[in-house]
Order: C-alpha cells, then structure tokens, then sequence
C-alpha cells in the first residue's frame, strides 16, 4: 500500500519546506519536492496549504480509565481509539492511576495490546501508586522483560495518596527497572507521579548526585506542580514531564527560558480522574476527567497565543517524548526510513488528517477508523 502526500509544508518537527512525502505500508519511504509514482492504487492526498509534523506521543494515558477518589462512581471510563485519532496521538504509553484495587496491570497489559491491534503504537508501564509495586508476573523486572509492551514502572511520590516509599527503597526499585532495561533493551524507566508534596523531587535529585544511577531513569511527572524544580532537573540532565490544561501553556513558556528544553515533554493524563481539593488537600470539592485533545490543545496555544515557533512547540510532543522513550527517529520524526506515523494540520493549525501505522485514521476531520465496539 502506498501513500502519496503532496504539496505539504513539512515540520519534521524542524521546517522543511514544501516538499512530498511517500508512505510504503508502515513506514516513511522519501521525502522530495517533487514526488510521481505511477501505480494503480496509490492513494494520493494534495496537503496544499496544510502542514504534515509527527504523530504526536503521549506518554501518560489511562487506557483502562483512572480514577476513584471520589468513590466507585468516580471511576473514569478507558480510551476508546478514536480519542486517540481525534487526538493526532498515534504512540501512547498507558498506566494505571490512583485506584489499583479495581483495576489492575493484567486489564492494562491486554488494553495496551488491543490497542496496537486496532491501529496506533501502544507501550505501557508496570505497577501504580503504590510501594511495594504490584505486578503481572509478580516481578517488576520479569515484567519488564517478558512482557514486549511494557517498558518501565509506575509509582507516586510526594503525594498524600502514595505508599512514601523511603530512599533506601526507591534506589531499590529504580536499580530493578534499570537492570531490566539493560536487559531487555528497553529505556527501563521508573515514571512517577509527583504530587503537590513540597518536597517535589528534591529527594530523587538527591539520590542522583549521591549514587551512580543514571538520571535518565527517573521520570518525573505532573511537573507544573514544582515548575523550578522540573527547570533544575532538567539542567541536571534529567527529562521532566509536564501534564496538559488551560493553565499549561503561559506557564510552560517561562519554564522553557530556565530549562534545557531538549528535555522537557508534555503529556495528557488522558481519561484520569482531575479532583478538586480543598485548601487542606483532605475532601475533594471537584471532579474532572482528562482528555486527550489537552494535549496538542496546550502546544497550539503555545504557538498561537504565545508566539512560541512551531519547530520548537512541536517537539514538546513528538521528538523529545521519543528520544525519552529511545524510540526516535523511528518515532517523532518525518524522515525516511521513520514509521508513518502523520498529521495533517489545516492553515489555522487544527488538527484535519491523521495517519498510524501507514493507515489513514482520519481525513478531513472524519474519523474514518474506530474501535471494534465504537458506534
């Protein structure tokens, strides 16, 4: 199957210019000014006027739903794939959240796999808030190198709803997703949920400059909570991940003046719970479910309101979310030889066509694909 784009203005996320762009089933083929191919069944889409970046990644998805904080009825529904498409999100890692009583990695797992079936690029991590980690081999590590989809562990930290796994622990448990990565060939990521807790990620710095655990491993989340940290960690050479909102964009443009923004990713929190707490973080007065569309809502914000270019916008959620994933070039990226993974912006940078796995999704701001129980 070949795909034929032409007439784009191509952000690979840096500018290209106009060029054509040739798709061979799952993967990107050329990129040229001018592209002919002369065979019967060629789909060929004209993207005159319209600009072609990344698939976009999102690494912080609860595919199975999050949630429960405020009771079983809070519980937040999971993904549905056309979510993601809706979205231009064509890579995403999912995870469990607050409650991992009702849900559970075995549901996540076969979530994660289903979606990979349906269309997109599907990873996901082990565990959820609490210390000791719950497992699907009862394993952090097995789990990490048996199981292809997952590529790290989850945990919380410096929040009221974690287990406050002590240092001596948490070097534990991030030695055990580093070993498993070097095993497996995977990024062995330990990714962790830092909550409203003043002390941030003060302790895992600390841990950084008193060992020789690499920084890389540690993947701190939900980082517009401590915003000079997340600037600091990342001056330490560490990625820090900041979660998508209405809020997100004028705050993001000033951590980018202090960080190294090479560094610095967004995800979604899509389909978890978003609760409201009072002053004394004790009851929750609110309640609130991500969505998906945050996420590439908050980067058109950033170019739009706030004057931030699009080569540099777009990185935030294409190439430096796959080189924290050690999945670039082949992800975040147009270039010959990456996967075909494509959105389509209009002139007005809304999102109109996208592109998974060499397979049109969505056209002209039509769905065409959904999931096998979607109506």
């Amino acid at each position: 199957m070949f795909i034929l784009i032409k007439n784009a203005d191509i952000y690979a996320p840096e500018p290209l210019g106009k060029k054509d762009v040739l798709l061979s089933f799952d993967r990107i083929i050329k990129i040229d000014d001018s592209l002919t191919l002369d065979l019967s069944g060629i789909e060929v889409i004209d993207a005159k006027g319209k600009y072609l970046v990344p698939g976009f990644i999102d690494q912080h998805v609860h595919v199975t739903g999050g949630g429960g904080e405020g009771g079983l009825h809070s519980r937040t529904p999971e993904l549905l794939l056309s979510d993601a498409i809706e979205a231009g999100v064509t890579t995403l890692v999912g995870l469990l959240g607050t409650d991992s009583i009702t849900r559970n990695v075995e549901s996540l797992v076969a979530k994660t796999k289903a979606l990979n079936n349906e269309g997109i690029t599907a990873y996901c991590f082990t565990s959820a808030y609490q210390y000791p980690p719950i497992t699907l081999t009862g394993s952090v590590s097995k789990d990490i190198v048996f199981i292809s989809e997952v590529i790290g562990c989850k945990l919380a930290y410096s929040d009221h709803r974690g287990s406050h796994p002590t240092r001596e622990e948490l070097i534990w448990l991030v030695s055990e997703v580093r070993r498993a990565g070097l095993v497996s060939g995977k990024p062995g990521l330990l990714h962790i949920h830092i909550g409203p807790a003043p002390e941030g990620v003060l302790p895992i710095m600390d841990i950084v400059k008193s060992t020789d655990i690499p920084i890389k491993h540690f993947r701190p989340t939900h980082m517009s909570r401590h915003p000079k940290q997340a600037a600091e960690f990342t001056r330490m050479g560490g990625y820090a991940d900041f979660t998508s909102g209405k809020n997100l964009p004028a705050m993001f443009v000033e951590v980018m003046k202090e960080s190294d923004e090479k560094l610095l990713t967004i995800s979604s929190d899509s389909n978890g719970s978003l609760p409201v707490w009072d002053e004394k973080q004790e009851n929750i007065i609110g309640m609130g479910v991500g969505k998906m569309t945050s996420l590439y809502n908050a980067v058109r914000e950033m170019i739009v309101n706030h004057n931030v270019p699009i080569e540099r916008a777009l990185t935030f959620i294409t190439s430096n979310v796959a080189k924290a994933l050690e999945l670039f070039p082949r992800k975040g990226s147009l270039s010959p030889s990456s996967d075909a993974d494509l959105v389509l912006l209009d002139a007005d940078l809304n999102i109109d066509t996208v592109i998974a796995k060499g397979k049109i999704m969505m056209r002209d701001k039509k769905i065409i694909v959904k999931g096998m129980f979607e109506s």
